[in-house]
């Protein structure tokens, strides 16, 4: 069983948040290890701050990852093994998905 998740740590804005929204197909098909990969890869990757993520029961997922700047994002999705997990996904986890990236120009909250 996995620790609970937690809410990114993240700087000062501003800095980026790539939002990742997805609804999954049905079963694994190696997706749990590949995001488990794809997250440790990006945490050493230069420029990222953190990650959030949820799925609901029904399948929808959003997953938000903090990058300090554009071109952090850039390289990450232009990594050689993230580029593969994209193709995976696009091929069998994922029924649709969406990406947006937004600049995070306030924060505020409670820890």
């Amino acid at each position: 069983m996995s620790a609970a998740p937690e809410i990114a740590a993240t700087p000062e804005p501003p800095y980026y948040a790539v939002i990742f929204t997805s609804r999954r197909t049905a079963g694994d098909h190696g997706y749990g290890a590949m995001a488990a990969k794809m997250e440790e890869l990006a945490a050493a990757s230069p420029g990222y701050l953190g990650i959030e993520s949820a799925r609901g029961e029904h399948g929808l997922g959003i997953t938000v990852s903090y990058w300090r700047d554009l071109e952090s994002i850039q390289v990450w999705r232009e990594h050689m093994e993230h580029a593969v997990a994209q193709k995976l996904g696009r091929e069998r986890w994922y029924e649709s998905y969406e990406v947006r990236i937004a600049k995070v120009e306030r924060a505020y909250g409670s820890r």
